[in-house]
């Protein structure tokens, strides 16, 4: 984690590179207003992602809402599609004709699309909302399905209104779950790069990620480094904010040794209307986008995505007539190779950034070491910080060459999986941290006494009780994995392929119905994922 970080700033000590990002004639445009932009971006999506996720979260976990299971299911796939594919679902809706080219479905149906809703900061800020809100559902839902039950009871019994027990109970004790869900999604919104490039970048709207990437595209890196670094330090700040406010608190526990259970609120005569509101949102988020994927995948013309169907682009034969005479998918031998690369760094990946990330979060929890405790925060937390092409970039410095007798990496599996793994940290982390916060150290303790050590006290108490939220970190892992674009693409090679490559290389080429259907490949990986993580925790409940 801290070697991506030092190569960066060597490149950077003693040059010129500062003083031009920082006081020159360029750096209005190089730093500032990309800067506000970047800080308006992370702030509405890290709290549209809480407003909406927090919501679905609490009506799935402690309501008796209607078609639960359908709703934390849809609830969980937004993040499982691909940023730059729901960017591009958005342009096939609301893009008009300022940029030129043809214009999308509703400007095809006649409707004026006014240029702030097709392109610009508003798409942004919508497609990263509805792409990281599943961070903050997934976080949140695990820690409110460990709140105690007698909480409430106790509350109802004194006659707490619902919306006084909402607000004086339950928001208060997974403060650590809403602080790590908006952790996640401010980074992971100030550092994504596609969907910034797809809505912005046609009007000229600049991110520090997409500026970024144009230093280092132009041979500009030192640049593009101070610009990583600042990047950095920003959500560093936000970072630290966040632990300050966990440091306010005594105690976040709500796990104990003594028994607890579950509670369902019920929620009257607004159990239909909420159930209403939380299907429409994830009916917008989810299946829409998914149905143009589809769509886009079948139509061989992009302006009449329900016409013409074909299943040339899956399962076609090569055809000088068609397609400028490329095969379907199925037929590409390597697909096949992509998927094995890819589902075995995603597995690989998340079993061991979970792993290591589970020890960070126990012992910056457990242990009182604000130097030490306070650093191994701000360094796990870094990797998500880093802009994939420059954390890429950085990994290729440090292991593309052989280090004495340690033999060069690149082009190697391994080397895929050590930036993926690193990379993938920060999730394990906050999600890790999310659920030991409500371990209580009385059960940790009680285990020490008896003799146990670390290992086995971290082996069988720590690691059943904090299961749920780890079965989530490692979904929330493996889905990142298979859909990552900005690190891999300048990590792959011909020998180690992975789907998201492949479904880029589609796009760049212009292929996009072959693009869409690779990219509905990953989402069939990630849906799965989410059905074995789910019957996981449902047998990791009924054991309990």
């Amino acid at each position: 984690m801290a070697a991506p970080l030092a190569t960066i700033l060597g490149e950077t000590l003693g040059s010129a590179a500062w003083a031009e990002v920082l006081a020159s004639r360029l750096s209005r445009n190089l730093l500032w207003r990309p800067l506000a932009t970047t800080l308006t971006i992370g702030v509405a999506v890290a709290a549209g992602c809480l407003l909406i996720g927090g919501f679905l979260a609490w009506l799935v976990t402690m309501t008796d809402v209607p078609f639960r299971r359908s709703i934390g299911f849809m609830a969980t796939l937004p993040f499982m599609i691909p940023s730059f594919a729901t960017a591009l679902a958005w342009g096939t809706m609301f893009s008009n004709g300022r940029t030129g080219g043809a214009g999308g479905m509703l400007e095809g149906l006649g409707v004026a699309v006014p240029d702030w809703l097709a392109w610009g900061i508003v798409p942004v800020i919508l497609v990263l909302i509805a792409h990281y809100y599943a961070l903050a559902f997934t976080v949140i839902s695990a820690a409110l399905s460990s709140v105690n039950g007698d909480l409430i009871d106790a509350a109802m019994m004194t006659g707490a209104s619902r919306r006084r027990i909402v607000t004086g109970i339950v928001l208060p004790v997974v403060t650590p779950a809403l602080l790590a869900g908006a952790s996640l999604a401010f980074a992971g919104a100030v550092s994504n790069f596609a969907t910034p490039a797809l809505l912005g970048l046609p009007v000229r709207m600049q991110t520090l990620s997409t500026r970024l990437f144009g230093m280092i595209e132009i041979g500009q890196t030192e640049r593009g480094y101070v610009l990583a670094i600042l990047l950095i330090a920003v959500s560093a700040v936000f970072l630290g904010l966040g632990n300050r406010l966990l440091a306010g608190r005594r105690s976040f526990a709500t796990i104990t040794g003594k028994g607890g259970r579950g509670r369902v609120m019920e929620l009257g005569r607004a159990r239909w209307p909420l159930c209403a509101l939380a299907l429409l949102i994830c009916l917008v988020t989810t299946i829409l986008p998914i149905i143009l994927l589809a769509a886009a995948s079948l139509a061989p013309m992009s302006s009449a995505l329900f016409s013409d169907w074909t299943l040339h682009y899956w399962i076609g034969e090569a055809d000088p007539a068609f397609a400028r005479g490329l095969a379907g998918i199925l037929h590409n031998p390597q697909l096949l190779t992509a998927l094995g690369v890819t589902m075995g760094l995603g597995i690989s990946v998340a079993l061991a950034a979970n792993a290591v990330g589970l020890v960070v979060a126990v012992t910056t929890t457990r242990w009182h070491l604000p130097l030490l405790t306070g650093a191994a925060t701000q360094l796990s937390f870094l990797p998500l910080l880093l802009p994939g092409i420059a954390f890429g970039a950085a990994y290729i410095a440090l292991y593309g060459a052989p280090i004495g007798s340690f033999p060069a990496l690149y082009g190697t599996p391994l080397l895929l999986a050590l930036a993926l793994t690193a990379a993938m940290l920060p999730f394990a982390v906050q999600t890790g941290r999310a659920t030991v916060a409500q371990i209580s150290g009385e059960i940790d303790e009680a285990a020490r006494i008896t003799g146990a050590g670390f290992l086995r006290r971290l082996w069988s108490i720590t690691l059943p009780l904090a299961a749920p939220g780890q079965i989530a970190g490692v979904l929330l892992i493996f889905v990142s994995v298979i859909g990552d674009l900005a690190i891999v693409v300048l990590l792959y090679t011909p020998a180690t392929p992975v789907l998201s490559v492949l479904s880029y290389r589609y796009a760049s080429d212009g292929f996009h119905q072959f693009a869409n259907a690779v990219t509905l490949v990953i989402l069939i990986l990630s849906i799965a994922a989410t059905l074995v993580a789910q019957l996981l925790r449902k047998r990791q409940r009924n054991a309990a």
